[in-house]
């Protein structure tokens, strides 16, 4: 019927065509930048949120963490009242945090009495040793969590098993990462 209308009035087809594709592509690009700048910006954080377009939502008693386009989760997380970006690492075995964030959530740093050595995907670092008194991830808490401390990592933040080994359970479906804890906290 619309179709029919549009050839009756001797519109151009092709051209209606053509603009309302060029309408819906440029849509799909906003969408997608708004997405990806959606991560550093808090205010763009806040609308997503709004919008539901955030990838990460607590979901009844359970985190649930969208597949990033690097393959990767990155999870929000507060430490020490200062919100941080962190990649989930199963592989790795302890959480793993920069100097930078370390020194921002005023963690005690401290030098072990042995030195420690770790290893990474890029070879032995060495590292020193904090505890992070809480950490808040959705609706997961970790309080009294170990971590190590490195330059050598540069701006990245890991969490690790010794995080996820205190959750009840976590686990993938698809390009999500889910993560029940034991006990859900009131978000704040």
């Amino acid at each position: 019927m619309p179709v029919s209308a549009l050839i009756a009035r001797r519109v151009p087809i092709l051209r209606v065509v053509t603009m309302l594709a060029t309408w819906v592509a440029l849509f799909l690009v906003l969408t997608y930048v708004f997405v990806q700048r959606e991560r550093f910006d808090p205010y763009l954080s806040r609308i997503a949120s709004a919008l539901n377009l955030s990838d990460q939502q607590v979901v009844g008693k359970e985190v649930r963490i969208t597949m990033s386009p690097d393959g990767h989760f990155w999870a929000k997380a507060t430490l020490g009242g200062v919100s941080r970006r962190l990649l989930i690492d199963s592989g790795a075995t302890v959480t793993a945090l920069s100097t930078r964030t370390a020194s921002a959530a005023g963690l005690k740093v401290a030098k072990p009495i042995f030195p420690m050595v770790i290893q990474t995907a890029n070879g032995q670092v060495s590292a020193q040793t904090a505890t992070i008194v809480e950490l808040r991830l959705g609706n997961v808490v970790a309080r009294d969590l170990p971590v190590v401390v490195s330059p050598a990592f540069g701006g990245t933040d890991v969490l690790g098993m010794n995080f996820l080994s205190r959750l009840k359970s976590w686990r993938v479906e698809g390009r999500t990462l889910i993560l029940t804890p034991h006990h859900p906290q009131d978000l704040t």
